[in-house]
């Protein structure tokens, strides 16, 4: 399966943008934090969990990859 990069630098100024910290954003996307910060740390992810960490973000998937 292929994977996507994510860009934490990017994801970060999404967080703020929508003024959310790492909780909110787990909350939003329905897990822990600590999962948050698995996936965050990870970098490479499934297409489906890129899209699902944009959509908690509410922005597009292009806003948050390398």
């Amino acid at each position: 399966m292929n994977k996507i990069k994510l860009d934490r630098e990017k994801i970060d100024i999404q967080l703020g943008n929508n003024l959310m910290t790492i909780t909110a954003l787990a909350e939003a996307y329905g897990c822990s934090r600590a999962r948050i910060n698995v996936i965050l740390n990870s970098r490479e992810v499934t297409p489906m969990c890129a899209g699902r960490l944009a959509k908690a973000l509410n922005v597009k998937v292009e806003q948050i990859i390398e």
